[in-house]
Order: structure tokens, then sequence, then C-alpha cells
């Protein structure tokens, strides 16, 4: 019986969606509206939500439009988020790959090394760095990927340790390929899945840590302004102006959960054994696989239903013996 095609989960699709309005929104939200993010409305002060002024989302304190200061801080977030997750994914997958296939003592140094470094205060030293240098886009991408990508290394360390001893590897060394050889184009090619994964989470790790710092008025100096710069002034207009705090909330309460699914529905989705599992219980019963090939969901997805069939002891009849 053919193998029954995997299919995506729906919190893929979903949440990819809305990460696209949320991102379209940030372009060309901006654009929809007559009022630039800096520049005060005097005759609307902590004005309400107006179709009729053009203030959609209302005003703030000194007259600045609510949706268009919105639209930026989410353009400035998801840029962040975005751009320090690149940075972690370059440091983590080139650390945790190469640690995990060299091994041996030179793999115990580098995680030795990764376990001091994860015991530092990282965020306060995030936090002394933007006090101390110009709080630009650059140090500020810096400082959050160089603080995201350490649970990501040491996952991409195990996974590549297991690569390591597989056949594939162990064929192409025999043949006299280099370290460098090897790493990219047979280890780190199988570790984009896992690393996908922690990508989305990573994202929402960035974000959340923008907006902590935004918070404490640490983020990128105005006009600039992220959405925990945005929260932390409408707290303090939460009595005059709720919309002021609302907006934005909602805003990070969304992008961080589209992340959190997106990478919960990778995460199933790109687990090859399970997802083979799965589809092997809607098969005909008495189908198995012949054991004679090894393992068929030997990482390579396309492999997941090419195993041949065979009887199973429960529908085979048993050969006749003599007397």
């Amino acid at each position: 019986m053919p193998h029954s095609p995997h299919r995506w989960p729906r919190s893929i699709s979903l949440s990819l969606g809305v990460l696209a309005v949320l991102a379209l929104l940030a372009l060309i939200g901006p654009w929809l509206s007559a009022y630039a993010p800096e520049h005060p409305d005097w005759n609307a002060l902590s004005a309400a939500p107006s179709l009729a002024r053009g203030h959609w989302l209302g005003t703030d304190a000194i007259g600045r439009d609510t949706f268009v200061r919105a639209c930026y801080g989410l353009r400035l977030s998801l840029l962040l988020g975005v751009g320090a997750t690149l940075i972690a994914l370059a440091i983590g997958i080139t650390y945790g790959a190469t640690a995990g296939y060299v091994g041996g003592r030179s793999e115990r140094l580098m995680m030795r090394g990764l376990d001091v470094v994860s015991a530092l205060p990282f965020l306060l030293i995030v936090i002394l760095l933007l006090t101390l240098f110009d709080r630009s886009l650059p140090l500020l991408l810096a400082a959050i990927g160089g603080y995201v990508w350490i649970d990501l290394a040491r996952v991409v360390r195990a996974e590549a340790a297991r690569l390591r001893e597989l056949p594939f590897v162990l064929a192409a060394r025999a043949a006299g390929a280099s370290t460098w050889q090897i790493l990219r184009w047979h280890i780190v090619p199988n570790l984009l899945g896992i690393a996908l994964v922690y990508a989305s989470l990573m994202a929402a790790q960035a974000i959340l840590v923008e907006s902590f710092l935004g918070f404490l008025g640490l983020s990128i100096d105005q006009p600039s302004a992220g959405l925990g710069t945005l929260l932390e002034e409408g707290a303090q207009e939460l009595a005059s102006a709720p919309w002021t705090l609302l907006v934005p909330a909602l805003l990070l309460v969304a992008t961080l959960a589209c992340f959190q699914q997106l990478g919960d529905g990778l995460r199933d989705a790109l687990d090859v054994r399970n997802a083979a599992s799965a589809d092997a219980a809607t098969d005909a019963p008495g189908v198995v696989a012949n054991p004679a090939d090894g393992d068929p969901f030997d990482g390579d997805p396309s492999d997941a239903g090419s195993f041949d069939a065979v009887p199973s002891a429960t529908t085979a009849p048993l050969p006749a013996t003599d007397a």
C-alpha cells in the first residue's frame, strides 16, 4: 500500500500567515496614515481612537499617532528578532557542529568553554554594553544575537556527535574528505532541520529580550522605538490613554505566540520517525518494514516510504515440516 503523504501541521500555515500579515503591516502600515511617528498633532493630545480625525488607534500625551508608532515599533522588533536570530544561527551551528564532529579533548574543551559563557550574567553584560556605548542597531543585534545562541550550540553539538558515527560520514572520511568538507557537505546540511526549529524559538526570545531592554529604556534611541519602548511609554499614560499600552502589547503577544507556534509545528513536522510511525499505523495490517533493509527512516524524509513490505508473522503461513 502506498505511503500516505505527509501533512504539515495547520499551526505552521496559520503562524506563517499571521506573521506575514504583521510584517506587511510593519512595512506598509505607516504609508496608510497621514501622520509621521515623530510629529505630534497638538490638536489631538491623548485623543481616543477616531476614524474622522485620522488617528485610527488614538494618540499619546503629546499627540503622536499610536497606529504609526506601533507599525514602526513592530518593524524594529521584527528586524532585531530576525537579525539576531541569523547571527545566533551562524555562531551556534558553527560552534556546535565543530565541537560535535571533532570530538575528543577538543570537544570537551569547547563545551567547558560554553559552560563558562552560559554561567555569565549575559543579560547584565548586554545592559552594561548598551549603557556604556552608543545604542545603535548593530550593537543591539550583536548583543542579543550573542545572548540567544548558547542553547542552539548545545543541541547542535549533540546531533553532530551522533552524525559523525553514521556510515555516510565514515565513508566520506575514508575517501579522504577534509574536516571542512565533511562539515560543509555532510554534517551541517543534516543539522538544518533542528536549527530551523530553534530559529523560530530564538526569534521569539530575541524579540522578548529587545522588548525587555526597551521597557528599561535601553533600546535604540528615539525616534526609532521598538515595542518595548512603546510599552514603557504606554504604562506611564495608562490612566489617560490606555490604547497607547494596549496596541503594542497586543502586537507583541501576537508576534511571540506566532513564533512559538511556528517552532512547535516545525518540530512536529520535521520529526521524521514520529511522522512515519503515524503514517504506518494507517497502512494495511500485517505489513511491516523489511529488517534486511535496515532503518528506513535514516534522517532522509524522502526515504520514509521507500522500504519494502513483507508479510508479518501474523499473516504469513508457517512452513510445513516433515514428521
